[in-house]
């Protein structure tokens, strides 16, 4: 039987990429490989391969060099979204050189003093003078070094590329055209000079790439910002003193220091110290949370007023920084649907187009036009023409929507999802951790004194709020069952006392018991469930039976506290609900999106979690296991709509992966968010209505870019076929085009 070979995700820095067909070149080369699948972002110049194991990442390297572009292993992810300094360079000497060499061309009143001039200069030195333009060979000799050295990467680059020709092509064939027949009719006096165009054509060029590259950098801020959060150096705490030591060297189970003001180095657990830390820039929750011993912090979050002493839980590529990042840049490595139109039209593009330029230069010349004007027109069809605009039209958009998402605590994994997002017209939620808060705590609790009196006098001076509370306390600390430790954390809160207990004994489905010290007497402390207690009690206080329906109806779990066979309190108990479920059910309703609410809870308690956040009846369904949560999803998708499932638990996975779309709570389990398309890190609803429309609005932008890239492209070819455009402006239309695209993504942010 042969082995499953093993995949192992490579990303890889590209150089020389100048358009959407040279990522098709690339991409091509890669995937020719034998089991090596690969995908090409233009906006990051990025490759993301997924590769077999034992390959050697140079096999990768020397792939990609053999199809004529340079390669390296991305070290410093940071560098994804860095601004080259190559591209201001270039610009700069492009400008000091074709500035100059335009003007002179274009100002014709200048042409007799300069030629004057220059005549002048010679008859100095003795050297004959020109039979032709003076002027014509002033601005030949500006533009030399722009043509010849400025733009000499992209004469290389279409050198590389003749077998598969991009717009580098395009552009070296123009000016070259352009800069030989200014040289050949200035020498001949036979048609016009056009020596201008190829230097304004190349400084148009290198203009927009330098803009576009600004551009993108601005369109990667989000995500260099979220990867500069890592912490380089790190506070040990060893034998009880502080050691500074490199990040890498941090360990599972290593205690750190926190001081005031410092990130957290990250994810772990609180040993001792009171603070309040920020998350907003993992999750998007401007609230500080407080946190204290017991409590789980996240790697890079902001420690506000107190020092922590914390026990890594997971460090390196495990934690939760590092878990965003990776499914950030991986979603930006991945192509959408959509692009695929771009792609297909890209590799085509760059061969027609010089056929098209070709036909144009013979149609003119045939039809009687002069060489000149004929090759003029030529040019124009090669400049104005750009596939640079269809390739950034998605990843840009893409770059900045996944970006801006982290920072708002919105995880896209997949380009798809923003294609799905905005066909959803129904939405599943499980309730615990999603609706809920996923904690349990007292919601009610009764204590009556009326319902003490029949125990005596002897227990007269005990009946009291407090003490009531101390043995609830006593009793509930020992049991480790959720409503026990809710009872128990409530009963402190509310300055309940420590108390000694003994014949402790639990009951499971019942409650707990035991005897509780509490100085004058010992009673017998019974709590559990309302059938359970009865058994051993004497008949409720009125009191205590209005408390324990009015708990069952408001469908939280009631538990009765008992001293002696005589009921004193109920604590009624249950998980909050989300103070914006109810406002984002609104929310999704009024975007015609029909809500669901699949539970495993009791239909008591999906009834009242139902009403209470404006789910209608007939779309609720309770007692629902893994399996069933599964089933109608499938069921909703079979009557032809669009499911969102929304989930936190391992019970949820199976049901967010047969989902059209799925979100994660990112407080749940690594399953439920590894099935998931979108995870939000924010702890609130809200973020689902803020991810629906992050989709819609970044589909919104690539639509639009798609429609700009193809409508100027249509246009433009057929104006420059008819002369209607000089070459000079055609660079100033292809340069803008590219910028349009990019400064159009950046709305998103």
């Amino acid at each position: 039987m042969a082995t499953e070979t093993i995949l192992e995700p490579t990303t890889l820095s590209i150089e020389g990429m100048t358009c959407s067909s040279c990522v098709n070149a690339v991409e091509k080369a890669l995937n020719n490989m034998d089991g090596v699948r690969a995908t090409i972002n233009f906006a990051t110049e990025t490759a993301h391969v997924m590769a077999p194991a034992d390959m050697d990442i140079k096999e990768l390297i020397k792939t990609v060099e053999k199809a004529g572009y340079k390669a390296s292993l991305l070290q410093d992810a940071q560098a994804v979204t860095l601004h080259s300094k190559k591209s201001a360079r270039a610009l700069f000497f492009a400008f000091i050189f074709a500035v100059p060499a335009v003007a002179l061309s274009m100002v014709m009143s200048w042409h007799h003093a300069i030629d004057m001039w220059i005549h002048d200069q010679l008859d100095l030195f003795g050297l004959p003078h020109p039979l032709y333009s003076a002027t014509a060979w002033l601005v030949i000799a500006l533009s030399a070094p722009v043509v010849l050295l400025v733009a000499w990467p992209i004469h290389r680059a279409a050198l590389r590329n003749l077998k598969h020709p991009t717009m580098d092509n395009l552009i070296s064939m123009g000016s070259i055209a352009a800069f030989t027949w200014s040289i050949y009719a200035n020498a001949t006096g036979e048609g016009d000079v056009y020596t201008e165009v190829a230097a304004g054509v190349i400084f148009f060029v290198i203009l927009g790439r330098f803009l576009e590259t600004r551009a993108k950098a601005r369109a990667g801020a989000a995500l260099s910002s979220l990867l500069a959060l890592g912490s380089k150096e790190v506070t040990i705490v060893r034998g009880g003193f502080p050691l500074i030591v490199p990040i890498e060297q941090l360990q599972i189970g290593d205690e750190f220091e926190v001081r005031p003001g410092d990130r957290v180095a990250t994810d772990g657990i609180v040993v001792s110290g009171q603070s309040a830390v920020d998350n907003s820039m993992l999750t998007g929750e401007s609230k500080p949370v407080e946190v204290g011993p017991g409590s789980q912090v996240i790697g890079a979050s902001v420690n506000h007023n107190g020092r922590l002493i914390v026990r890594a839980t997971r460090v390196g590529s495990d934690t939760e920084l590092a878990r965003i990042t990776a499914m950030v840049i991986s979603a930006q490595g991945t192509k959408a649907p959509i692009q695929r139109l771009a792609d297909r039209i890209s590799a085509v593009f760059v061969p027609i187009v010089t056929v098209l330029s070709i036909g144009t230069f013979t149609a003119w010349y045939l039809s009687g036009y002069s060489l000149t004007q004929s090759i003029s027109v030529a040019i124009t069809v090669l400049v104005i023409a750009c596939p640079c605009a269809l390739g950034l039209a998605t990843p840009v958009a893409l770059l900045v929507a996944s970006g801006r998402g982290a920072q708002r605590g919105i995880v896209l994994r997949e380009p798809r999802v923003l294609e799905v997002a905005r066909k959803v017209d129904t939405v599943v939620f499980d309730k615990t951790g999603t609706l809920t808060e996923g904690v349990m705590n007292v919601q009610n609790a009764t204590i009556s004194a009326a319902a003490g009196a029949v125990l005596g006098s002897s227990f007269a001076s005990l009946i009291n709020e407090t003490t009531i509370l101390s043995s609830a306390n006593a009793i509930e600390s020992a049991n480790s069952h959720p409503v026990a430790l809710a009872i128990s954390r409530y009963a402190l809160g509310a300055g309940a006392t420590n108390h000694a207990v003994t014949d402790f004994s639990v009951t499971p489905g019942s409650g707990a018991a035991g005897r509780v010290n509490l100085g004058t007497q010992s009673p017998v402390v019974l709590i559990g469930s309302p059938a359970a207690v009865a058994h051993s009690c004497t008949d409720f206080h009125p009191e205590i039976k209005a408390a324990v329906t009015a708990g069952q109806n408001a469908g939280l779990t009631v538990s009765v506290l008992a001293w002696e066979g005589v009921a004193l309190a109920v604590f009624a108990v249950g998980d909050q609900l989300k103070s914006d479920a109810a406002e984002t059910i609104t929310h999704l309703k009024s975007m015609g999106i029909t809500p669901w609410l699949v539970t495993g809870d009791s239909a008591e308690v999906a009834a009242a979690v139902a009403l209470t956040v404006g789910i209608d009846s007939e779309h609720v369904v309770s007692a629902a296991m893994p399996e069933t949560k599964l089933v109608i999803v499938e069921k909703l998708k079979a009557e032809g709509h669009c499911v969102l499932m929304i989930g936190d638990g391992i019970n949820d996975a199976a049901a967010l992966t047969a989902a059209d779309l799925s979100m994660a709570m990112g407080t749940g389990t690594d399953t439920a968010i590894s099935s998931a398309d979108i995870t939000l890190m924010n702890s609130g609803l809200g973020s689902v209505i803020s991810a629906l429309k992050l989709s819609q609005k970044t589909l919104k932008i690539i639509r639009l870019n798609m429609g700009w890239a193809l409508i100027y492209n249509v246009i433009g070819l057929p104006i420059a076929a008819f002369g209607l455009l000089t070459p000079i402006y055609a660079a100033g239309a292809m340069a803008l085009s590219s910028l349009f695209v990019v400064t159009n993504s950046l709305r998103i942010k």
